[in-house]
């Protein structure tokens, strides 16, 4: 998929990720406009109410001046000229209709009673708004002052209105009440229209930025998992090579490395899978074809009578050699598996070692070979299992009998601190090249030149022993120089 080419066919996971974040916006959009809404028309009403009280606070005021009597009960001024004038210029600037009624909610003055009015009248009539009656309890809350309420009064306007009353005063008695009143949503229309068209409009521009920035947020955050789901599959047909790049950092560079360092750890896997196949296969051909061969040479004939015994001796050394294949084979099933289970008990390793030791008295003898350390060795008890150990144990020294010339020798050492147990057998030799002393604990790895020394090495022997020391918790190396020795060294937990 290429920016600029919107394709929601390709990636279902960029067609979700793209709608429910766009669907996200639009509604934050329609939310953040009813809001406004709302806040417009509380905001048009509070305004409102307030201009509407100010200006009937006014007119009471001016009204109570203009009501005053004289001495001899005349009005002071002209009344209904005066205020006539004041409630039609206040009524057109406010856009409202302001009345003064009697207190029986009769309307007798209002904006309009201008058009009609003559200064012989003593009580001039409006046929507009002569017909309304404010009802009495509209008037009684009037009187009381500061006066508001909101709510429909027949023949005033054909819907809900904003009324607000504030009483006229003369001398300490009300005489009458000023009346202001507003549609409650007519004058409020245009307001909103308005705004509405200035909201929409900025609404829409917010809307195609938001499009365009949804679509590239969702593309570059889709683009790695459309990347991760096409790497695994390659995985998943047994292809590991290639590695998933992502910048940044954040949750998906993490799952990013960890796919790479699973299909590093995937591919050295199946290197070793294979490499252990065919190292089996190389194994147990090799004796299975010596022993095919000299069988069926005594069989024909070709190995004459004499010689049947020595030959045979060969077969019986190629079928030992294979069940030590097999039984490693399957040691190392069990320990790979998680099969084998340890059986802890205190154990005197350095008895261990002697016993070893001991049992290779006769090949030792036959090499001349001096052994070394036992003499300062001290009797060290450690929490093992003696099985698995002594197997350890036998392997190091078999190896190390093995590649020791004759006339070597091979020192053995055993000491115990605080909180483990160091344990290291060194042979004299031709020691291990520097390029492979770290590949010796490998399965089936051999020394190329140690193939010629021993030809009944599995190649499982120093891998089995590695298995069994990391089981215990401890950790074995190898050191070796050419020309002079090789050296295990192994610990192990005293706990």
């Amino acid at each position: 998929m290429k920016l600029g080419r919107i394709s929601f066919k390709k990636s279902g996971t960029f067609r979700k990720y793209f709608m429910s974040i766009f669907a996200s916006v639009l509604i934050v959009l329609v939310v953040l406009g009813l809001s406004l809404l709302l806040f417009i028309a509380q905001y048009w009403k509070e305004t409102n109410v307030t201009v509407l009280k100010e200006n009937v606070t006014t007119l009471s005021d001016t009204a109570s001046e203009y009501f005053e009597l004289d001495n001899s009960g005349q009005y002071i001024n002209n009344p209904t000229v005066m205020l006539a004038y004041s409630l039609s210029l206040v009524s057109s600037s406010i856009d409202s209709d302001i009345y003064i009624c009697d207190l029986r909610g009769n309307v007798f003055l209002c904006k309009d009673i201008i058009s009609s009015i003559r200064l012989e009248d003593a009580n001039p009539y409006c046929e507009i708004h002569s017909q309304i009656n404010i009802p009495e309890r509209i008037i009684n809350q009037a009187i009381k002052g500061n006066f508001q309420t909101s709510e429909y009064i027949p023949g005033l306007y054909e819907e809900t209105s904003l009324i607000v009353g504030e009483p006229i005063t003369v001398n300490g008695k009300v005489i009458a009440v000023v009346i202001g009143a507003q549609p409650s949503l007519g004058n409020m229309h245009p307001f909103v229209t308005s705004i509405l068209k200035m909201f929409l409009l900025s609404a829409l521009f917010a809307f195609l930025v938001a499009f365009f920035a949804v679509y590239v947020v969702t593309y570059s955050i889709t683009k790695p998992l459309r990347q991760m789901s096409l790497v695994t599959k390659e995985y998943a047909t047994g292809d590991f090579s290639r590695r998933i790049e992502i910048k940044g950092n954040n949750e998906l560079t993490e799952l990013g490395n960890a796919l790479n360092s699973m299909a590093q750890s995937l591919s050295a896997l199946e290197y070793s899978r294979r490499s252990f196949v065919a190292n089996v296969s190389h194994e147990l051909k090799t004796p299975m074809t010596s022993i095919g061969g000299f069988i069926d040479g005594i069989l024909d004939g070709t190995i004459p009578p004499e010689d049947e015994a020595k030959y045979l001796k060969i077969v019986s050394n190629e079928v030992k050699r294979l069940a030590r294949l097999v039984t490693s084979m399957l040691n190392l099933s069990k320990i790979e598996a998680g099969e084998l289970s340890l059986n802890l008990k205190k154990t005197d390793i350095s008895a261990l070692i002697f016993n070893t030791l001991l049992s290779f008295e006769q090949l030792i003898n036959q090499k001349s070979i001096e052994i070394t350390g036992l003499d300062t060795m001290d009797n060290i008890y450690v929490n093992i299992d003696k099985d698995l150990i002594n197997q350890v144990i036998y392997n190091l020294v078999d190896n190390a009998v093995k590649f020791t010339e004759d006339g070597g020798y091979i020192d053995v050492h055993a000491k115990q601190g605080a909180d483990y147990t160091n344990i290291v057998i060194r042979n004299s030799g031709a020691g291990v090249p520097s390029e492979e002393i770290g590949r010796i604990f490998e399965r089936f790895y051999k020394v190329d030149k140690s193939r010629g020394l021993d030809t009944k090495s599995t190649g499982l022997g120093l891998y089995i022993v590695k298995s069994i020391v990391e089981m215990h918790g401890g950790t074995i190396e190898a050191r070796s120089r050419l020309g002079e020795y090789t050296e295990f060294e192994f610990t192990l937990p005293n706990v």
